[in-house]
């Protein structure tokens, strides 16, 4: 299981290293009646850190382990480390390193236990020098005595990462990676995931925050099953067109409401003491933001969309599909 008849994470040996490191094109998957991926087409280079946004039940998750050859497409076609993603699935498995939103270690176990024992899954030959190597890159080597059930939400998410890396892939599958854990455990998450992009690991993350998506190389945007932006975040951005004011004040709630139903501004969204105003027909939108502020205690400024402002309309621009599992 481990694949280290090639070095992990490689294509063919003898064969050049592919442009992509994902490359598919028109993947579909129904689940019952319910099409949870709609024709879905995507690129990830080496050492690229790749999000995936989108509300729940939007098919990120299935997107993703299409993908990787952990879920066979209804249709479509595509490669990933190199390999067939329909006729070689059991090649890309030994090669990724896939990390799911629960924790699934044993809390029972110490951390050095536990990564044996994944060592132990994946028949390493030098068990011990991997798990050496594991515990000090991921900084768990002072703590590989301590049980995981005594873990806080980042070191056993730092263990669950470390576990990910034992047989050194090339391609990480991370599933809401830092739900539920605290802003600085988030932040030095993300840190190693950028050290580890350095040395050419690429990396499919699946998030909520718009923080982390914006520390991603490229994103897309998945909304019940379609694929509706990809590109960097300024690319994103610059793909929809959206003009945006600021709107500062009091009682902004009860402005938005009523902005809402004024031509010229398609999305309100208030955020704690500022209202932003957003419109795809640019002047419109200027003329409805300077009537509605004419004469009151109101000061509005056009300002640069921001990725959760596209997101936020993105969401509003396609409807469920009855909820069809990610």
């Amino acid at each position: 299981m481990s694949g280290h008849e090639n070095p992990p994470g490689s294509a063919h040996e003898g064969a050049p290293q592919p442009d992509y490191v994902i490359d598919v094109r028109q993947l579909n998957k129904h689940f019952g009646s319910k099409h949870v991926v709609n024709n879905v087409s995507l690129r990830v280079a080496r050492g690229e850190i790749f999000g995936f946004l989108g509300p729940n039940g939007s098919g990120k998750t299935t997107s993703i382990r299409l993908m990787c050859g952990l879920l066979t497409p209804d249709s479509g076609s595509g490669t990933c480390l190199g390999y067939d993603i329909v006729r070689e699935s059991e090649q890309i498995k030994r090669r990724v390193g896939y990390m799911t939103q629960r924790f699934s270690y044993w809390e029972d176990l110490t951390i050095r236990e536990n990564l044996d024992f994944v060592a132990r899954i994946y028949q390493m030959p030098n068990r011990r020098e991997a798990v050496d190597r594991a515990l000090e890159s991921l900084g768990l080597a002072s703590r590989a005595s301590q049980l995981t059930g005594a873990l806080s939400g980042g070191w056993k998410q730092r263990l669950a990462l470390a576990a990910c890396m034992l047989h050194e892939p090339q391609l990480l599958l991370l599933d809401e990676p830092t739900a539920g854990v605290d802003p600085n455990a988030r932040r030095e998450f993300w840190e190693e995931l950028h050290r580890l992009a350095a040395r050419g690991i690429s990396v499919l993350v699946s998030t909520h925050y718009m923080d982390e998506a914006e520390r991603c190389h490229k994103l897309a945007y998945i909304a019940y099953g379609k694929l509706l932006a990809q590109g960097t975040a300024a690319e994103v951005i610059a793909s929809q067109d959206l003009a945006t004011w600021a709107i500062h004040g009091e009682q902004l709630a009860a402005l938005s409401a009523r902005l809402r139903e004024t031509p010229g501004i398609d999305q309100t969204v208030v955020f704690g003491s500022v209202l932003h105003a957003s419109g795809l027909d640019h002047a419109a939108l200027a003329a409805a933001v300077e009537h509605a502020v004419a004469g009151k205690p109101l000061r509005a400024e056009r300002i640069e969309t921001s990725l959760e402002d596209i997101f936020i309309y993105l969401m509003g621009s396609v409807s469920d599909n009855y909820g069809a599992p990610t």
